[in-house]
């Protein structure tokens, strides 16, 4: 018996992304993602081994699971989960192999990025989930980490949605810099990557409500990358929140106490973080000891 589960470790725990295959990726891709408009990005379906995605499903916590953070707001309605002990064994082992050498590599010769440096902390990022009627703003992301003084530079996104339809949203939507038009909409379908450049300027999210049906929600994995420093034209001097949302175009303007909640929840971005890594239970605790 002892013998056996050694076997089954040896085969769920093995490695899933092979320095050959990636490097082919990134070598066929790199033009294509710096040309890509409306900023350098690219998609790419039948990423990794799909098997290794069916697990991470079977570990995927069901939406009523204390474990989530949900973020409910005019601009977002998610659920998002990171930090160790919450995650399943087998999605942590996935997750450090997308903060491996061979997943770095792989995103420097693809984004043309060089020294760049992950999250371990997953912060905003790790596990993602938008149930009926969720969404997320467009907006341009945080620019600096929450921890280190870092800049980000590059977002991985993998969904895990199998037989997503068109009817049920849920696409990302990739915006040019002035707000007058989505040039590129990603369906989220099951073991599609999605990788991006990250400025002040680089204006994308979820902002149509999804519709998917009861029981099923629009899931994914997020992956931040960093480097000490960035190039001085992709700092807006202007940008003075955390993360920068923004109305699309005829959409109404958001109400001026939503404002405020929003502005409030960028300016304190280490509450956010130590809310996010803190178990529910403790939160939970407090504030009945509070009341």
């Amino acid at each position: 018996m002892a013998k056996r589960s050694i076997i089954n470790f040896k085969e769920e725990m093995k490695l899933y992304f092979d320095n050959s295959h990636l490097d082919a990726l990134a070598e066929k891709h790199a033009v294509q993602y710096k040309e890509n408009s409306p900023f350098p990005h690219v998609v790419i379906d039948n990423f990794m081994d799909p098997e290794a995605l069916d697990k991470i499903l079977e570990e995927f916590p069901k939406p009523g699971q204390k474990v989530w953070h949900d973020y409910k707001s005019d601009f977002e309605k998610k659920q998002e989960l990171n930090g160790e002990g919450r995650l399943g064994d087998f999605t942590q082992h996935i997750l450090y192999q997308f903060n491996s050498a061979p997943f770095l590599v792989f995103l420097e010769k693809l984004t043309g990025i060089d020294n760049l440096i992950p999250d371990p902390y997953y912060y905003g990022g790790g596990l993602h989930q938008l149930n009926g009627k969720g969404k997320l703003g467009v907006h341009a992301d945080y620019s600096k980490h929450v921890r280190w003084p870092l800049d980000r530079r590059v977002n991985a996104i993998l969904y895990l949605n199998k037989d997503w339809k068109e009817e049920y949203n849920g696409g990302l939507e990739l915006w040019d810099t002035a707000m007058t038009k989505c040039e590129q909409r990603v369906a989220p379908l099951f073991n599609r990557l999605v990788v991006f450049n990250v400025t002040d300027f680089n204006m994308h999210g979820v902002p149509d409500e999804v519709k998917c049906p009861e029981g099923m929600s629009r899931k994914s994995l997020a992956f931040f990358y960093f480097t000490n420093g960035r190039p001085a034209e992709e700092v807006d001097p202007n940008k003075k929140l955390h993360v920068k949302f923004t109305q699309r175009p005829g959409e109404e303007e958001v109400a001026s106490q939503e404002k405020k909640n929003i502005i409030g929840y960028e300016a304190n971005p280490i509450k956010r973080f130590i809310k996010q890594i803190t178990p529910p239970f403790i939160f939970d605790s407090f504030k009945k000891l509070k009341s």
